[in-house]
């Protein structure tokens, strides 16, 4: 996109940007970003996204999502007496008529501005010390929107971790076979099927009130946790999915993207397994944190979460192999096929540790 385009939606927020200055960021797959400079010298820099509506429908309900959410996370850092506010939530900066986002009718574009958080980095990869830290972080996030009801957030996505609703999916790809696919990969449907009545557990037992959704973030990989100059975590970022979900659902993300010994596409399935001590870590922080929230079925399920969402990434990839690659970027012909290979690994390392998982879990709920 060309910088004078840019410099007339950047003219529509309330910041004093300098046009000059705007460097294009190449993270994530879904929104458009870029850095602009402040105008006055030493002043916070901003951070401008375009709004991918293909997967975000309802802008208006997201970024009232969003809005709600960094507004309660200031108020309840500023009542712990927290320090350095401006940094550890984001900050939207409205459009100069009073909006949150900026609709641009030339191309039916959406935009938003937050301000830049400066002298922060992430991490792609973790190591149980960060792993620990992540827990901490996460955790506390969940607590302090812990007092959001369900229906105050919309879904972003909707039915986005909803395991009933991916099997659907995943059994209309199988039933239609349009790649001609269907053949060779009988053996994973077979994986598959097996395990679909134990990971919908959460959904019935939500539908029989036993189980609630809270405010979850949906997205809980280590690189959506920002960390300072002293490598303590700062804010977590990313909210786009910020909705109401079961906690599992985001314990259970974090369990299949950082304590994964191998790569989501590994070509060497030996490479993949479970790490258990990233889980150890990572609980042992979590507990402390979202104790005071959770009920009891809540904690014993987290174990669960781990397979749930390896479980459900499995079925995403493999719907979209059955279907013909139309949703994931693919790199070789076969690539979905191998990400769902190496997800089945992972998850039936985890069948293996999940008695592990489990004591584990009770020894730390003892301790507490």
């Amino acid at each position: 996109m060309e910088n004078i385009s840019l410099k007339n939606i950047i003219e529509k927020f309330t910041g004093e940007a300098d046009l000059n200055n705007i460097v294009p960021l190449k993270i994530g797959f879904i929104n458009d970003s870029y850095i602009v400079g402040n105008i006055k010298p030493g002043e916070r820099s901003f951070f401008l996204q375009r709004i991918n509506q293909n997967v975000f429908k309802n802008v208006e309900g997201l970024m009232k999502n969003i809005s709600l959410v960094t507004e309660k996370i200031r108020e309840k850092l500023a009542e712990e007496k927290e320090d350095d506010l401006e940094r550890k939530a984001l900050q939207i900066i409205p459009t100069k008529t009073g909006h949150l986002f900026h609709y641009n009718k030339e191309d039916n574009s959406f935009w938003r501005m937050y301000y830049y958080i400066n002298g922060t980095h992430s991490y792609d990869s973790i190591n149980p010390e960060l792993a620990y830290k992540a827990g901490k972080a996460f955790g506390k996030f969940q607590f302090m929107l812990s007092d959001i009801s369900e229906n105050e957030l919309i879904e972003t996505i909707p039915n986005f971790h909803n395991m009933e609703f991916r099997l659907h999916e995943f059994r209309e790809a199988v039933k239609n076979n349009t790649a001609g696919r269907l053949n060779e990969i009988k053996w994973l449907v077979e994986e598959i099927e097996q395990r679909a009545q134990e990971m919908c557990l959460p959904e019935r037992l939500y539908r029989d009130g036993k189980l609630p959704k809270r405010i979850n973030h949906c997205d809980t990989k280590v690189n959506n946790l920002l960390f300072d100059e002293n490598d303590e975590p700062i804010c977590i970022v990313d909210l786009d999915t910020v909705m109401p979900s079961f906690v599992l659902s985001d314990f259970g993300d974090f369990m299949r993207t950082a304590a994964n010994t191998g790569a989501e596409d590994d070509l060497n399935i030996e490479n993949v397994s479970f790490d258990l001590k990233i889980f150890q870590s990572y609980t042992t922080a979590y507990l402390k944190e979202a104790k005071n929230f959770l009920s009891e079925l809540e904690i014993e399920l987290l174990p669960l979460g781990a397979k749930l969402l390896t479980y459900m990434q499995l079925c995403r990839f493999l719907t979209d192999y059955l279907n013909g690659d139309v949703y994931y970027k693919i790199e070789y012909p076969s690539h979905n096929l191998q990400r769902s290979k190496a997800q089945l690994k992972l998850l039936q390392s985890m069948e293996e540790n999940f008695d592990a998982m489990k004591n584990f879990i009770s020894q730390q709920m003892n301790l507490l």
